[in-house]
């Protein structure tokens, strides 16, 4: 009689729903912390003489940090696992949310916001990387959808929280709070979190076997193995998917950074409506994670073809990203304008669930590395995102700004179209 049989009829823990929850409030945390600083602007503007081009910069640095950080960062993920590095790096950068209350010049939160960006840069890698060990190959696309759509959830909540605080408090509060935040769940995360799921005490041996079975050779790789850096940085889909990503981040960051300001600038709202009105496009990018994950992933199990499970949902919502947002430029009416930005946020964030399960399909164990590199393009357009727009504003205009994100939405879909998500982009060893 075989011993083992009853531990296979077993029925499976659920583990990797908890370890991909905890990722989900990480992901809101980020936002959270990103996103204070585009609410606080027009008061901390006021307090420090800043102007559009010199707010740009500090709203641009943040990226420059971030996207420099992006590859060790997930380096270090990959190395020693992110069980301990995503810990560390949310503690690095909620101690620098806090310190921004003590800035005091133009200058001053420059550094800061740097310092925060470049531990903020190991979070998306090494979350990557924590779930790459842990959810099923059917439920990547959902599992990067509704991570994101945590992120979207904590920056369209941002802005009406930040509102009342900063009415109430001053702009400072907010920053000290977030970070409080963040230090609780690098806490949580140290606690309850594995590298692997045969680390874990909760897991029993049908979820092991599951996850193991599902995964295939990649589940045999040592861990924390020499990351194959000439075979994926010498892959052409890497740079496929990182231009792609390139045209996703420059774009989302627009609604992150200066939306506010378009608003209470060119739509004349006042700062209580501008916090409320900031945040329905991002709410309506929660939608479209959890849609464009999920229904990537139900393509996927009907029709077995990753690429086309994945291209399909993407390059939909580039498109209607890019049909949107000259509407939403042209439109008279000011809610009527909201609306059309919200559905290209939708757009743009059916894209992105898809774009992180991608990496995990082409870079298996190695998911930190592979979306480090993607995610450091995308910061790379982030970050001129905020910078160039101040200039755009200040000799061409909000229109300019806005059509420059329509063109890049278009740009995407067209390289998505190219990107092959069945194959990996280096070559597995099995130890």
């Amino acid at each position: 009689m075989d011993d083992s049989a009853p531990a296979t009829r077993q029925r499976p823990t659920r583990v990797r729903h908890v370890v991909l929850w905890l990722t989900v409030l990480a992901y809101m945390i980020t936002y959270m912390d990103r996103v204070v600083i585009s609410v606080t602007g027009p008061l901390i503007q006021k307090e420090f003489g800043l102007s559009n081009p010199t707010w740009g910069w500090v709203l641009g640095i943040f990226q420059f940090g971030y996207a420099l950080f992006q590859i060790p960062g997930g380096w270090l993920g990959d190395k020693f696992g992110p069980r301990r590095v995503l810990t560390g790096v949310v503690v690095w950068w909620s101690a620098f949310t806090a310190l921004t209350t003590a800035t005091w010049s133009a200058s001053s939160l420059l550094v800061c916001r740097f310092l925060f960006g470049s531990g903020e840069a190991g979070a998306f890698p090494n979350a990557t990387r924590s779930l790459s060990r842990w959810m099923l190959p059917s439920e990547r696309g959902f599992a990067q959808g509704v991570t994101h759509a945590g992120a979207r959830l904590g920056a369209a909540a941002t802005p009406v929280l930040v509102v009342w605080l900063m009415l109430s408090f001053g702009w400072r509060a907010p920053f000290l709070i977030f970070a409080l935040l963040g230090l609780v769940w690098a806490a949580l995360w140290f606690w309850y979190y594995r590298d692997s799921p045969s680390e874990h005490a909760g897991t029993n041996e049908a979820e092991r076997e599951m996850i193991a079975g599902a995964l295939g050779p990649q589940a045999a790789v040592r861990d924390h193995g020499k990351v194959p850096w000439r075979q994926i940085l010498s892959s052409p889909q890497l740079w496929l998917i990182s231009c792609m990503y390139f045209c996703y981040a420059y774009s989302i960051n627009i609604f992150l950074t200066w939306f506010p300001k378009y608003l209470h600038e060119v739509r004349d709202f006042d700062l209580a409506r501008m916090g409320l009105f900031a945040s329905l496009p991002l709410m309506a990018g929660v939608v479209g994670d959890v849609a464009g994950g999920w229904i990537s992933d139900r393509l996927l199990h009907r029709t077995g073809r990753v690429t086309l499970a994945r291209r399909a949902v993407a390059v939909t919502g580039f498109v209607l990203a890019a049909i949107a947002i000259p509407a939403g430029v042209l439109s008279a009416a000011p809610l009527a304008s909201v609306a059309w930005f919200a559905l290209a946020v939708f757009g743009l964030e059916l894209t992105v669930g898809v774009s992180w399960a991608l990496t995990l399909d082409v870079g298996g164990v190695f998911a930190g590395s592979v979306s480090a590199v993607m995610n450091t393009f995308g910061n790379i357009g982030g970050a001129l995102a905020a910078v160039i727009t101040g200039y755009i504003l200040k000799y061409s205009g909000w229109d300019a700004a806005m059509y420059v994100l329509a063109a890049l939405s278009a740009i995407g879909a067209v390289l998505f179209l190219r990107v092959d998500a069945g194959r990996l982009v280096y070559r597995p060893a099995v130890a």
